[in-house]
C-alpha cells in the first residue's frame, strides 16, 4: 500500500513551493490565487537509511524504496464549500487522499500578498477547517435524507446509518471535525468510510515559517499559534521553511547534508513529513532483501504476516506456510543472513505473527 497526502490550505501560503521542492515536479508557484487548477501529482521515496545498509550488505541490481503521493490542491477559500473559487472541485481532490497536510503561512513577506489581507494562522485555519465541516454536513444531511424513512420501518443497516449521520450532523453543527464523533461498532466505521467526509481523515499542520525560524520555530509567534490549535485538536504540527526546502532540493545528497548541518537540523522538512504521515495513518515499513532487490514495504500497523505477504502478491497471502523474520538491528549486528541464523536471530513466524516495522523477512507459500 501507499500513503497519499494532500496539500491544502488557502493561495500563497507556500504550498505549491512545498509541493516543488519534495517532488522536484515543477508545479506552478505565483502570487495569485488559483493558479494550481488541476491538482498536482508527484510520487517521492520515502527516506529510508535501512535500505542503504541492506544495498550494500546485498549489492542487489535494484533497489525500490517505499513512495509517498503528494497531491497538491489548489488554495482554498471562505465559501468553498458553496463553490467559491473553484471550491468543489477541489473539494473533490481532498476526498481521494489519506491524510492532509495543512500549510499554514507563519511568515511575514509584504511582496507576497495574503488572500485575506494579512497574516493570522488562527484565522487562516478556522477559515479552511469551516469549509470542510460545511462540505461535510451538506454530505451527512443527504445520508439522512436518504435512510431517516427505512430507519423509521425498522431496516437494520438504514438505523446504523442514520443513527450515526444524526451524531455526525450535531457534531458538523457544532464546528467539530467528524473525527471527534466516536464510532460504536464496525457497521458504524463502514456507514462513515463511505461518506468520504473530508474532516474524517488525520491532519497534519504544517506551519510555513521564515528562513530565519526555521532552526528554532517555537520563537515564532506565528508558529505558537498554529502548535496551540494541533495540540487542543490532538493533531500534529511540522515547521518548516518550504523556500529552504526548494534550495534543497536543487542540491547534491552531499550538499543536502551540509546545508542542513549549517541550518542546525537533523532532517528535512520532507522526512518530517513523511514520518508525519506515516504515524498519523499507523504504518510502518517492512523490508526485503536479496541478490535481485532490496525493497520496503508499507503496511499498517498490526498486519499480520499472511497480509503483508499479500503487499508483495495475492498467491503469497493465499498459499502463506511461514515467515523467516530478523530484525534490521540484528541483521545489521550479525553481518549477513548466515551468521545471523547461526546466532538464532532468524525466526520462523506462523499466521499469527503481527509485523514490526524493521522486520526483513522471507516469505515461504505454496500455491
Amino acid at each position: 500500500m501507499g500513503l497519499s497526502v494532500g496539500i491544502v490550505g488557502l493561495p500563497n501560503v507556500g504550498k505549491s513551493t512545498l509541493f516543488n521542492a519534495i517532488t522536484r515536479a515543477g508545479a506552478e508557484a505565483a502570487n495569485y490565487p488559483f493558479c494550481t487548477i488541476d491538482p498536482n501529482v508527484g510520487v517521492v521515496h520515502v527516506p529510508d537509511p535501512r535500505l542503504d545498509a541492506l544495498a550494500r550488505m546485498y549489492n542487489p541490481q535494484r533497489v525500490v524504496p517505499a513512495t509517498v503521493t503528494f497531491v497538491d490542491i489548489a488554495g482554498l477559500v471562505r465559501g468553498a464549500s458553496k463553490g467559491e473559487g473553484l471550491g468543489n472541485k477541489f473539494l473533490h481532490h481532498i476526498r481521494e487522499v489519506d491524510a492532509i497536510a495543512h500549510v499554514v503561512r507563519c511568515f511575514e513577506d509584504p511582496d507576497i500578498t495574503h488572500v485575506e489581507g494579512s497574516v493570522d494562522p488562527l484565522r487562516d485555519i478556522a477559515t479552511i477547517n469551516l469549509e470542510l465541516i460545511l462540505a461535510d454536513l451538506e454530505t451527512v444531511e443527504r445520508q439522512l435524507e436518504k435512510y431517516a424513512k427505512a430507519a423509521r420501518t425498522g431496516n437494520k443497516e438504514a438505523q446504523v446509518i442514520a443513527g450515526v449521520a444524526e451524531r455526525l450532523k450535531a457534531a458538523l453543527e457544532a464546528e467539530k471535525p467528524a473525527r471527534t464523533v466516536p464510532l460504536e461498532s464496525e457497521e458504524e466505521q463502514r456507514a462513515v468510510h463511505h461518506m468520504h467526509l473530508l474532516t474524517m481523515k488525520p491532519v497534519m499542520y504544517v506551519a510555513n515559517v521564515g528562513e530565519a525560524d526555521v532552526a528554532n520555530p517555537e520563537a515564532n509567534p506565528h508558529y505558537q499559534k498554529v502548535a496551540e490549535v494541533a495540540r487542543a485538536e490532538g493533531a500534529e504540527v511540522v515547521p518548516i521553511c518550504a523556500k529552504i526546502e526548494a534550495e534543497l532540493a536543487e542540491l547534491e545528497p552531499e550538499e543536502r547534508a551540509e546545508f542542513l548541518r549549517e541550518l542546525g537540523l537533523k532532517e528535512s522538512g520532507l522526512d518530517r513529513v513523511i514520518r508525519t504521515g506515516y504515524r498519523l495513518l499507523g504504518l510502518i515499513t517492512f523490508l526485503t532483501a536479496g541478490e535481485n532487490e532490496v525493497r520496503a514495504w508499507t503496511i499498517r500497523k498490526g498486519t499480520r504476516a499472511p497480509q503483508a505477504a499479500g503487499e508483495i502478491h495475492s498467491d503469497m497471502e493465499r498459499g502463506f506456510i511461514r515467515a523467516e523474520v530478523v530484525s534490521f538491528d540484528d541483521l545489521m549486528a550479525a553481518g549477513s543472513m548466515a551468521a545471523a541464523r547461526e546466532k538464532g536471530l532468524v525466526r520462523l513466524e506462523g499466521k499469527d505473527y503481527v509485523m514490526q516495522d524493521g522486520d526483513v523477512v522471507y516469505f515461504r507459500f505454496n500455491v
